[in-house]
């Protein structure tokens, strides 16, 4: 089962295994992340899917909806078996109009962690990343130290057990470590958008996972003819060989695809059993840096 979704990979310190291909439960939801789901018992049949075929780290946030993401998964999931590993995240919350409103108050962020705690019915929190500043990229002058303190204090008191950071640089990533220890870095990374190499590779280094979001561009969809021609000769979709190049890209990345739908979620587990050989990774390797950025 763990060969088929892309191996394994243990969060340093913790005791905590999962298999790589994962899940992310943000598009239980409405449009634009916003409100109820089209299709509730769908999505509930999502999740359980991804648990029979073996997921075992799931991605949330009680802004997802809001609220709605983890009813879905408590109520498809709880009580939650014991090898399950669900990451929440704080630093932001949903205004009246599906808004986001990024805030790293102590009310704010306190206030988060207790609605993921009641909204997936769970005692502790696994893993809660702080949020820096961005949707997408990190904003280099966010100081990041105050909100993981806040956490921190949770954690003292047996409300989280691990501390991740998402939306994050290098420098805002050793800030955090000056606080409490890191276990997983969640950023914006594809087979185009390659400015964390050298932040994967000291992670690696590290032992730390990095969970990276928008594998194929997210908002603004990459569009590479490499990639399509690699994924025409595979007799695969462009996203799986998107998904495929993340995980054979270092062993300490795990995968967050999320979907509401049931066949959408088989496609996105194929992604751990494919192989890419070497001649279509140094040319996936290309895109970013012939054609640069444009996810």
């Amino acid at each position: 089962m763990a060969e088929k979704l892309g191996g394994v990979f243990s969060f340093p310190g913790t005791g905590l295994t999962v298999n790589r291909v994962g899940f992310g439960a943000m598009q239980l939801t409405g449009p634009h992340i916003f409100g109820p789901p089209k299709d509730r018992e769908e999505c509930v049949r999502v999740v359980r899917r991804a648990v029979e075929e073996g997921v075992n780290h799931i991605d949330t946030g009680d802004f997802y909806g809001p609220h709605y993401a983890n009813w879905i998964l408590q109520e498809a999931l709880h009580p939650y078996r014991d090898d399950l590993v669900i990451a929440t995240k704080v630093g932001a919350y949903r205004g009246g109009q599906g808004e986001w409103v990024q805030d790293h108050s102590r009310e704010v962020l306190e206030g988060s962690v207790h609605d993921n705690l009641r909204n997936l019915k769970r005692d502790v929190l696994q893993v809660v990343n702080v949020r820096g500043l961005g949707l997408a990229e990190a904003d280099p002058n966010f100081d990041i130290r105050p909100s993981v303190e806040v956490i921190a204090e949770l954690q003292h008191k047996g409300l989280v057990q691990h501390i991740g950071v998402s939306n994050v640089n290098a420098a805002q990533v050793a800030a955090a470590q000056s606080v409490a220890p890191i276990v997983c870095v969640q950023n914006m990374y594809n087979v185009a958008h390659r400015a964390d190499d050298a932040l994967i590779e000291d992670l690696s280094r590290q032992g730390i996972a990095y969970v990276p979001f928008f594998p194929l561009g997210g908002f603004s969809p990459l569009q590479s003819d490499k990639l399509n021609a690699i994924a025409a000769s595979l007799e695969a979709t462009p996203l799986l060989v998107a998904q495929a190049w993340l995980l054979q890209r270092s062993p300490n990345l795990l995968l967050i695809s999320g979907t509401s739908k049931v066949a959408h979620l088989e496609e996105n587990l194929k992604a751990g059993a494919l192989y890419l050989p070497p001649a279509a990774v140094e040319t996936l390797d290309s895109i970013a840096a012939q054609d640069g950025p444009t996810a």
